[in-house]
């Protein structure tokens, strides 16, 4: 049951939001991960136009579930089912929608549901769901099925079927497939794409606004199964696959979903490898370390002067004086990041830095 106040608040916003209407368009693919695609809607009752209201307000309940889904797991989506229109309305950004038709008090429409990140992301960090926002560089797909009757890229065939039903163009590593129509049929073919005609695949590359294409054939195998591959450089590194996927139960039209998502999920587990990479490596450059060193001098000038280049050189981030004599200083180098770069970099600032009976000693090359 939605209350009168919640609906007249949905209504409202719905007008301040702003509802697109619209079809699918070549050009850059929104690949927002708060961003949820083909949300259907189907709904019935007394006039038209309490059905379309009633769908504006199903899709985006839809779609919050399906984005916990995607970002979470089924658990996780069964919690966030449980919301109800107060919760939820406010995280809405936008609506668009890409397909819609009416009857006698009936509407059927489908939408592209936008949400705010940092409220989507507030809520779900409630329970425990961390968001990982920031996603890969959108790669474009293009699916090549091979078969008794002919090679296809374009059409209504399994393999290309089952890459748009990913629907991973808001996922962490984002896959668009092109739309298949006049403009992309009439300028490149199954055989140009086999044969990696640099010319076409430019050409389609820069309509739909991606920096990597990837090749994906596939196959039937026997029982039922798909054998599908891929060889292609990215900016995951390279991606191989070279394997036969036979669901359970086996038809060629869930082999080749099984093989579509597995390539995905290795992809994804890819990305989220070098991103946690990525950031040891950043954390680990900013923790600080410390080491003795001694430092020889002729005079309190030259100590001066060595001192303040030290504290100048790229990595250091203090100097504490141990021991201070009229020959020269121990002291503690206090530095972030890879030593072996604070080294490297020393003779930058006229200093060396070097190991000497198994002690460090920085002298001045001045």
């Amino acid at each position: 049951m939605i209350y009168r106040g919640v609906w007249l608040v949905l209504v409202a916003t719905m007008i301040m939001l702003g509802i697109s209407a619209g079809t699918h368009a070549a050009g850059p693919v929104e690949t927002s991960v708060f961003a949820v695609q083909g949300v259907d809607a189907d709904v019935t009752d007394k006039d038209v136009a309490t059905a379309k209201n009633k769908a504006l307000f199903d899709v985006q309940m839809k779609a919050i579930v399906m984005l916990a889904q995607r970002l979470g797991n089924e658990t996780f989506a069964a919690e966030i089912a449980k919301l109800g229109p107060k919760d939820v309305l406010p995280l809405l950004k936008s609506l668009s929608i890409e397909q819609e038709g009416t009857g006698p008090g009936h509407y059927i429409g489908k939408f592209t549901v936008r949400f705010i990140p940092e409220k989507v992301q507030k809520l779900f960090e409630s329970y425990g769901v961390h968001v990982v926002s920031e996603q890969a560089t959108p790669m474009l797909v293009l699916p090549i099925w091979k078969a008794a009757e002919g090679t296809q890229l374009w059409g209504d065939n399994l393999w290309r079927t089952a890459w748009l039903n990913l629907h991973a163009e808001q996922s962490l590593v984002p896959l668009i497939v092109p739309i298949g129509d006049l403009e992309d049929t009439a300028g490149i073919t199954a055989q140009d794409v086999l044969n990696l005609d640099p010319i076409k695949l430019e050409a389609l590359r820069r309509r739909y606004g991606t920096r990597t294409i990837l090749v994906a054939i596939a196959e039937p195998a026997a029982g039922n199964g798909i054998h599908a591959m891929m060889d292609a450089e990215s900016e995951l590194g390279k991606i191989t696959f070279d394997k036969i996927y036979t669901a359970d139960p086996a038809t060629l039209e869930a082999s080749a979903a099984l093989a579509t998502q597995r390539f995905h999920a290795v992809m994804i587990d890819k990305y989220k490898s070098d991103k946690a990479k990525a950031e040891q490596v950043s954390t680990e450059a900013n923790v600080s370390h410390s080491i003795p060193v001694t430092v020889p001098f002729s005079s309190p000038s030259e100590w001066n002067a060595i001192r303040s280049r030290i504290l100048s050189s790229p990595g250091i981030i203090g100097v504490d004086v141990s021991t201070l004599a009229g020959n020269g200083a121990v002291i503690r180098l206090m530095y972030v990041g890879d030593l072996q770069v604070v080294q490297d970099s020393m003779p930058g600032t006229g200093l060396q830095m070097s190991q000497i009976g198994g002690n460090w000693v920085i002298q001045s090359l001045l």
